[in-house]
């Protein structure tokens, strides 16, 4: 997806704002806002909400997001949007309590969208929460990213059944299941899952230690599967940018990457569990041991480029 598509849906959806709405809208790129992550329900959530903007806007929204996006993930924070429903039903919530609300997903744009400049955008909410940096001609970074589904599986009403993130945990266990008994036993780190992902909504992250089990100590078809299980979060992106990812982890070597698991091995309603795929450039998180082990919380971290990295904002205050 090349950035001059990315600048003109960024320019599209702008010039749809009136100008109380701009002010609400856009930042400049240099300021600690940029740097604000967090995927729980906020009051004093930045941006411009889906719920200010009318369906022409909210569409504009939408076609910024698949700019970076795959059309399966659009469709994932869409789904994910919409739990927000089914969670004001569950706890019995009133109407006019907008707690839990689908039209609380905010979007903030950072800097000047064009084809020279250096900026990003945000789009965020409740188990929802993308950060991405463009320069010149080219999506640069896409993280910190993360999606959540609470409840994991819809067990009553007319989403009986629905998983969102059924995929994630999926090809978790299919890896597990996969390992050997000597495999098995170094993967699995710790009985009890942690109660959070590790890196929660820090700034910088990092998990000092890696453990589990490395690539290079798994038979040959488990290497395929943890390669499957990466490859699955990384294409949460559009496949250029998807590709380069995958072209840097790669280069930082396959055989530095450890796959982590703790809590139950077997997916049952209620057991929680936590797996984690980490390397030199990447840590991506899998939780679900929140409301009864229904509750999940995924995360990538890319551990050079989250919020854009370092270099970009260097390379902005020179340009400026």
């Amino acid at each position: 997806m090349s950035a001059q598509n990315l600048v003109d849906k960024a320019n599209a959806f702008i010039g749809t704002l009136n100008d109380a709405q701009k002010t609400e809208a856009l930042y400049p790129f240099d300021t600690a806002e940029r740097y604000r992550f967090m995927y729980v329900p906020l009051d004093d959530r930045k941006g411009i909400s889906m719920n200010e903007l009318n369906a022409a806007q909210q569409s504009a929204v939408m076609d910024l997001l698949k700019t970076s996006l795959s059309e399966e993930t659009v469709q994932k924070v869409k789904s994910i949007m919409l739990l927000d429903n089914v969670l004001k039903e569950l706890e019995h919530r009133k109407p006019e309590d907008h707690f839990r609300d689908p039209g609380k997903y905010f979007l903030t744009i950072f800097g000047i969208p064009s084809a020279t400049t250096i900026w990003g955008w945000r789009f965020e909410g409740h188990h929802v929460a993308f950060h991405f940096s463009a320069d010149k001609k080219q999506l640069v970074a896409g993280t910190p990213s993360f999606l959540g589904s609470n409840p994991a599986i819809v067990l009553t009403g007319p989403e009986k059944d629905k998983q969102v993130l059924k995929e994630e945990t999926d090809r978790g266990f299919a890896l597990l299941h996969a390992l050997s008994a000597a495999e098995l036993k170094k993967a699995i780190v710790d009985s009890v899952a942690p109660g959070e992902i590790i890196t929660a909504a820090s700034r910088k992250a990092m998990i000092a230690n890696p453990a589990g089990i490395r690539y290079s100590e798994l038979s040959p078809g488990n290497k395929q599967l943890l390669l499957q299980l990466l490859t699955m979060y990384v294409h949460r992106y559009t496949k250029l940018f998807a590709d380069n990812m995958l072209k840097q982890i790669q280069t930082a070597g396959l055989d530095n990457l450890w796959f982590t698991w703790a809590g139950y091995t077997e997916h049952v309603l209620g057991k929680p569990y936590y797996y984690r795929i980490q390397g030199p450039s990447i840590i991506i998180e899998y939780d679900n041991s929140q409301n009864n082990a229904n509750h999940i919380h995924t995360v990538i971290r890319d551990l050079t480029n989250d919020f854009g990295g370092d270099i970009l904002l260097q390379h902005y205050r020179e340009s400026h």
